[in-house]
């Protein structure tokens, strides 16, 4: 668990954000914990949230599906054989 002040997270998000990759990461504000800053894949388990197929699609490795080489353009879209 790491500890920021809310002047130190307004100084450097970035560096909380990779903070927050590893553990926790509590904001304080005058001594008092106001906020949690935890990974998506923290809050996921914590939810019980599971990945949706959009979710896995907008990762930035995504492999992007390619039409045959046999196959139109216009047919490969609708699904159609040559």
């Amino acid at each position: 668990m790491r500890i920021v002040t809310s002047r130190e997270f307004n100084q450097d998000v970035s560096s909380a954000k990779r903070m927050a990759r590893m553990e926790p990461v509590f904001v304080t504000d005058r001594g008092r914990p106001t906020h949690v800053l935890v990974s998506i894949e923290a809050y996921r388990r914590l939810s019980g949230q599971v990945e949706t197929i959009v979710d896995l699609l907008s990762e930035p490795d995504a492999v992007e599906a390619e039409p045959d080489a046999g196959r139109s353009d216009a047919a490969w879209a609708h699904g159609e054989a040559d």
